[in-house]
């Protein structure tokens, strides 16, 4: 087959229109066109009189070599990709101990999919619970104020991506296409099909957890061990190679190969393998808050008289600015009709995120309003610095918000005003368990503080009513991506603990579960191959 790009119509076209406008662009007629598929779908807003479509299509054509021929300086024409993956079947040698995966996170969750369909029966732990059970202790914060530190938003099967909106899509380089093994195997889990089509496909929290249970009932037919409330706390580690690992509760597991896929909270973690002698560096990530705005404000902004069409849906935005004290502020994880959560994992402390269903029909969209921030600049010195960076302002907004879970929150306007926010105004706060009015100021860096009051009226012209007074804050948002990088070579493995695979967003190459879930892959198999040899 040919796959062909950039094909663009209107918004509105008939079902016909597709099949002409290929046999137009490749000047062939209806009879020479065989079969054609929709490969990608994407819409082109940027004039939004004017919204369009843009179809990648793989197409079957009589004489296909000549017409490749005829068109071989189109770039938009060309062979269509073999996306398939093939699995190599990798038996056990003989007395070596079963690879070991330790997160259930997408990361996770892929490398020991992928360890388990080569028939190397990974043993997988996790500190949290099997996911139906870490939703109810999930829900427990949200409407209670009760936190499980083991058990919460960022800890648990499915990691910290069950309690988001679910993207599945990234801006990472794949030559091997190894995102279309990730999104097949989530189809045949539970995931509407469109998300391989959809050039943003989502998938949203309710769906996601029974695809994650869905995915362990495969792993374990395949002979994979999940251990649920197993955290690891030591690595015996022999002349700088893995030999095994210490749990919390006792007992001790031999393992000779180990995917460290923790996620970017695993905070005590980060602090063992430091203390181990694992080698860490610090990272940048960004601090910031959670910005809700009316999804209807934001679909109008984009889609102007198309708001709300459902080929459409709710409307996304990415938006960025540079300022003058050098700082970047930019939109983060943006939730169309989402919810503010409840993110922290240690007590004491408060942290957020954004979350959406499926339909994305709540009232309000949700983005992190963030700004960069480095290690050299901000958080010099020890690799983990940037863990009590972090936890200091996740404290001071503990603090602020009334030290009971709630959320400091300030309406816009206020906070450009350089004022305490006693009330709010019409846009209504989605963060659950709920927000205390205050001024955000104290929650945050100076210089975060003056790079946002810039950005906010850039992003106004951007984005008509994105600096509407009313529009509400709720801070903070320190979880971007992991604080730390624990650096691995060529061959995937740690620097200098051989054995020890890191991987995912906790180890600092990855940020979001599509990018995860592959770094999985990568890391499985280069698992195998050390097995190999």
């Amino acid at each position: 087959m040919l796959r062909l790009t950039e094909l663009s119509l209107p918004l509105h076209h008939p079902d016909e229109a597709l099949p002409a406008a290929i046999c137009k662009r490749l000047r062939i007629t209806p009879r020479e066109l065989v079969k054609y598929v929709v490969a990608r779908r994407a819409h082109d807003a940027r004039d939004k009189n004017n919204i369009q479509l843009v179809y990648s299509v793989d197409i079957n054509v009589k004489n296909e070599d000549a017409l490749l021929a005829r068109f071989r300086k189109d770039r938009n024409l060309q062979r269509t990709p073999n996306t398939h993956y093939k699995i190599t079947p990798l038996p056990l040698p003989a007395g070596a101990p079963r690879p070991v995966v330790i997160g259930a996170g997408p990361c996770g969750l892929m490398a020991a999919l992928i360890l388990a369909q080569m028939g190397l029966k990974p043993i997988i732990l996790d500190r949290g619970k099997v996911v139906r059970e870490r939703t109810k202790d999930t829900w427990g914060l949200w409407r209670k104020s009760i936190l499980n530190p083991e058990s919460n938003v960022q800890f648990g099967e499915g990691g910290a991506g069950t309690f988001s909106d679910g993207k599945l899509y990234s801006r990472i380089k794949d030559p091997r296409h190894l995102d279309r093994k990730v999104l097949t195997e989530f189809v045949k889990a539970g995931a509407p099909p469109e998300i391989l089509t959809e050039a943003h496909p989502h998938i949203g929290t309710f769906r996601l957890v029974t695809m994650v249970e869905s995915i362990r009932a495969t792993i374990e037919e395949l002979g994979g061990e999940y251990r649920f409330e197993h955290r690891v706390t030591g690595l015996d580690i022999d002349q700088g190679r893995m030999r095994g690992l210490h749990i919390h509760n006792g007992a001790y597991i031999e393992a000779s190969h180990v995917i460290l896929a923790v996620g970017h909270s695993a905070r005590d973690t980060f602090a063992m393998l430091h203390e181990a002698g694992v080698y860490v560096e610090a990272k940048p990530f960004s601090i910031g808050v959670r910005i809700e705005h009316p999804q209807s404000w934001i679909d109008k902004a984009r889609f102007g008289a198309d708001a709300g069409n459902p080929i459409l849906g709710a409307a996304e935005y990415h938006i960025s600015h540079h300022c003058r004290n050098g700082r970047t502020v930019y939109s983060f994880c943006m939730c169309p009709g989402g919810t503010v959560v409840a993110a922290t994992s240690e007590e004491g402390r408060v942290a957020t995120n954004g979350m959406s269903q499926y339909s994305r029909n709540e009232r309000n969209a949700n983005s992190g309003f963030v700004v960069a921030i480095d290690p050299a600049r901000d958080y010099p010195g020890d690799p983990l610095a940037g863990l009590a960076f972090q936890r200091h302002w996740e404290s001071a907004a503990y603090v602020a918000g009334g030290s009971n879970y709630k959320a400091p929150a300030q309406r816009l306007g206020d906070f450009l005003a350089g004022r305490p926010s006693e009330t709010l105004g019409s846009v209504v706060p989605s963060y659950r368990p709920g927000v205390t009015p205050t001024d955000l100021a104290a929650c945050l860096p100076d210089y975060a503080v003056e790079a946002m009051r810039e950005a906010l009226p850039v992003f106004g012209k951007q984005i008509p009513g994105y600096d509407h007074t009313d529009v509400v804050m709720t801070g903070v948002e320190t979880r971007t991506s992991s604080p730390v990088r624990f650096t691995r070579g060529d061959d995937f493995q740690s620097l200098n603990t051989a054995g020890l695979f890191p991987a995912g967003e906790g180890a600092g190459y990855a940020g979001g579960i599509l990018s995860a879930a592959v770094d999985g892959i990568k890391v499985a198999e280069a698992l195998a191959q050390s097995l190999g040899r």
